[in-house]
């Protein structure tokens, strides 16, 4: 006979609910590998004299729940390689059983064939135990390894492998990521068994509840508070396509890609101004007021059948993993300047720019600023660029004697190119000292406006008309300004 290992399934509960053909294989066996031994299965079959080694212990050496598996895995491999294994797990074997998945992965490089023996799964005793209908929708989730992303909270929950106290207390923080502290959930022990036991509690006290128990599960009903629903991108989703829709406002339904251009760059300036202010509520509505716009225009992608929200998300996605092959590869990186080199190069190479301009890719409709630093940026990464800082300044000065050799001359139509290069020769300075020229002359127009409303402070205190002081009366309150800080 060949090697194999066979996996049967204790249950959900007691040996009432085991089926007679488990039943039989378990009593028949030599001996059974147990992954644990608190199951009252093994208590009543224990009277008659099974043959049974567990490996509890094996939970004590790690710290990783999937190192313990690991090891289970690993021990069972090398008896089949000598005995026909039987191995019994709670439940189902392939419902919630991590050791059965990876025996199935390994086993047969192993040689070892691995066959399933049965066994009654603790989810259907979970939906008559809280007469619950599958059918609404639900997740079986894995509390060692839950996380807040995977949480559908519209639908019904059900969170397997609640071992102890301390997953169960991971698993409440995770919860109370999205729900509130005081959320109903339900701890149901041993469902469908003569030892069922259902106990409600809010939230923040599921850890205090929970016993050590291999039957364990938690249950989260699906959400129903409209409020709570806000947090999910699907709602948000659901938001903007009722907006559009047929019974919708009637502004966003004329929207189109060319009328919210205006708004994308107002949204993007105001997300700037909130970072600059420290203030982090601004910063998240700002934020949001820019994800609005993102999926205002994948709705109307949607509604004329080009695209949805789904090929934006893919599309970023797969971007992401290409130009981070030193994260999602076996590129190597040692810091951000060569991951921005690896960046632009598979950019290149993306885009197939193999013939053209090397600034052709830049954006007209950004603003001339940003364009400036961009194009000097473009041009420096393949040599075109001085060495060093001075230069830059001397052109500096060289463009400002001309401009004001047109100004003398009085050529305005040349002033005003000799101006262009004055600031185009200022942003390449910037560049140099490492300031983006943008965020300099925000910070600049910011400072003048605080100055300039502290003048208006203190005129309206003078109750005198602002026309009717004089300039020089006008800079001392600027200087005061400055003086105190603003």
């Amino acid at each position: 006979m060949g090697k194999s290992i066979e996996i049967l399934g204790l249950g959900a509960g007691d040996l009432d609910q085991l089926p007679f053909g488990v039943y039989k294989k378990l009593t028949k066996a030599n001996h059974v590998y147990l992954r644990t031994k608190e199951h009252p299965v093994v208590m009543e079959l224990e009277k008659e004299k099974f043959q049974y080694s567990s490996f509890d212990l094996v939970y004590e050496k790690h710290d990783q729940f999937e190192e313990v598996y690991q090891e289970i895995v690993q021990t069972l491999l090398e008896k089949a390689k000598t005995e026909q294994v039987v191995y019994a797990v709670p439940g189902h074997p392939l419902v919630a059983e991590r050791t059965v998945q990876l025996l199935l992965e390994n086993g047969p490089k192993e040689g070892v064939e691995i066959l399933i023996g049965g066994g009654q799964s603790f989810v259907d005793a979970l939906f008559q135990s809280l007469k619950i209908d599958p059918v609404d929708g639900f997740q079986l989730l894995d509390g060692t390894s839950l996380h807040s992303s995977q949480l559908q909270i519209d639908q019904h929950i059900f969170i397997s492998q609640v071992y102890d106290q301390f997953v169960a207390s991971t698993i409440k923080l995770t919860l109370m990521e999205r729900l509130p502290d005081e959320y109903e959930v339900v701890i149901v022990t041993a469902a469908g068994s003569s030892s069922e036991r259902i106990e409600r509690v809010p939230l923040y006290e599921l850890d205090r509840k929970v016993t050590v128990n291999n039957l364990t599960s938690v249950y989260v009903p699906p959400v129903q508070d409209e409020q709570l629903m806000l947090k999910n991108f699907s709602k948000l989703r659901e938001i903007i396509a009722t907006l559009r829709g047929p019974n919708g406002c009637p502004w966003d339904k004329e929207q189109t890609h060319e009328s919210l251009k205006k708004y994308l760059i107002e949204e993007t300036f105001e997300v700037i101004e909130a970072i600059d202010s420290g203030d982090i509520d601004h910063l998240v509505e700002e934020l949001g007021d820019v994800l609005l716009q993102v999926l205002l225009h994948a709705q109307i992608g949607e509604d004329e059948g080009y695209f949805a929200i789904e090929d934006i998300i893919e599309v970023l996605s797969a971007k992401m993993i290409r130009r981070h092959p030193h994260v999602f590869g076996d590129n190597q990186a040692k810091d951000s300047k060569e991951v921005l080199r690896n960046w632009q190069e598979i950019k290149r190479q993306e885009k197939g720019e193999t013939e053209g301009s090397l600034l052709d890719g830049i954006s007209k409709s950004m603003p001339n600023l940003i364009r400036a630093y961009d194009i000097q940026k473009k041009a420096a990464k393949v040599g075109f660029d001085w060495q060093e800082i001075t230069p830059a300044l001397e052109k500096v000065k060289e463009e400002l004697d001309e401009f004001e050799s047109e100004i003398k001359g009085q050529s305005l139509v040349n002033a005003k190119k000799e101006f262009g290069d004055i600031l185009f020769a200022f942003v390449n300075v910037a560049r140099f000292l490492e300031i983006h020229p943008e965020e300099a002359l925000f910070e600049t127009n910011e400072k003048f406006i605080r100055r300039f409303q502290f003048i208006e402070a203190k005129v309206k205190k003078s109750n005198k008309p602002i026309e009717a002081y004089t300039l020089e009366e006008l800079d001392q309150f600027w200087d005061e300004a400055k003086a105190n800080g603003l």
